[in-house]
């Protein structure tokens, strides 16, 4: 009788995951570029002969503007490491099992979510 532990996708499965996570990591990577260039292009957005006071107002929110495009790359960095960890684990074949309960994770959570490594139930448990 097979334990729980053995169970992880097959090859084949494996494989279409790899696709769907190559294919979220170019449109993660172009997103982080429309971010960074969106960051560079707030340094001048042509007030310069306005009123100081609308000035003062339009350098606030460029400080805004940038905080959470910083914020915005960030979490988009961050999101792309966590997807080419998902990649090592589809490598090692260790990709979809939770790290906690040691079943595998539902396919339709990896479509949503393919960086994941808990499973609901243990999502939940937490």
């Amino acid at each position: 009788m097979a334990s729980d532990i053995n169970l992880r996708y097959s090859d084949k499965e494996l494989a279409g995951f790899k696709v769907l996570i190559l294919d979220k990591i170019e449109k993660a990577k172009h997103d982080l570029e429309l971010i960074k260039s969106a960051y560079m292009n707030d340094h001048n957005n042509g007030t310069d002969d306005t009123s100081p006071t609308f000035k003062a107002f339009d350098e606030g929110s460029e400080t805004m503007s940038k905080e959470s495009n910083s914020a915005l790359a960030i979490r988009q960095e961050k999101f792309i490491r966590d997807l080419k960890s998902a990649l090592i684990r589809i490598e090692s074949k260790t990709y979809g099992i939770c790290r906690v309960t040691g079943k595998l994770i539902n396919p339709k959570r990896l479509e949503l979510v393919p960086h994941a490594t808990l499973s609901i139930e243990a999502k939940n448990m937490q």
